[in-house]
């Protein structure tokens, strides 16, 4: 089945090139287009695309508020939001993060990338590029001066997963893959798969992006939050 893919940006030709880019591709159906977050919203809750591209910087309603309530909708649980933005390190990235977004791309980036991006996201899979994410999250946690509102109890939930669980969580915050994190704490592709999907289950997280997020703000994975 076609990967179907919402296009939010409030730039039309910014837009239309992603549309035409991703409409050209083989499994990729582009089904709709909105240039702001309010738009957004209701052809997300229209349509229920696989993944939606999401523009941070727009009118009315930005792409982070559009996300965060795109990823709390459970009519709308299948959806996966990945962010675009000018600038890797952009603070607003972080925020879209934290909010429920899937993973980010800039917009600058290779047309192969993107469409790669899309199939990824809509697999189900996250962190569409580890390493830049895991620096971004790393970069804007060191940078914070206070947790964000309920860190405590997100730090509390973390006494539901087992010792191991948590050295899962701590390497797929790190970026690992599920083959790098069999391989560092020795065990099999299917085990760490498992112990993987047991954390997102025990967590309520939508993805490993968000297990990175959490891993920050709870202070498993340091720098954690300065005091």
């Amino acid at each position: 089945m076609s990967v179907r893919v919402l296009v939010v940006d409030d730039q039309q030709l910014v837009r239309a090139g992603f549309a035409a880019l991703l409409d050209a591709q083989d499994g990729i159906e582009v089904v709709g287009q909105a240039d702001d977050g309010e738009q957004a919203l209701a052809a997300a809750r229209a349509l229920l695309p696989d993944v939606v591209l999401m523009d941070v910087r727009m009118p009315r309603l930005d792409g982070i508020e559009a996300t965060r309530r795109i990823t709390a909708d459970p009519e709308l649980d299948g959806v996966r939001v990945v962010v675009l933005t000018t600038f890797e390190l952009d603070e607003h990235v972080f925020d879209a993060l934290r909010a429920g977004a899937t993973g980010f791309l800039v917009k600058h980036t290779e047309p192969a990338e993107l469409v790669r991006a899309v199939r990824v996201a809509a697999a189900g899979e996250a962190l569409l590029s580890p390493g830049a994410t895991r620096r971004l999250v790393a970069e804007f946690a060191a940078r914070s001066t206070a947790p964000p509102a309920g860190a405590g109890e997100r730090a509390a939930s973390l006494d539901v997963l087992t010792a191991r669980e948590r050295e899962v969580m701590a390497l797929v915050a790190e970026g690992l893959s599920n083959e790098e994190v069999a391989e560092r704490l020795v065990l099999s592709p299917a085990t760490a798969r498992t112990h993987v999907g047991r954390v997102l289950a025990k967590l309520g997280a939508r993805d490993r992006t968000q297990l990175v997020v959490l891993a920050y703000e709870t202070g498993l994975v340091r720098p954690g939050w300065r005091g």
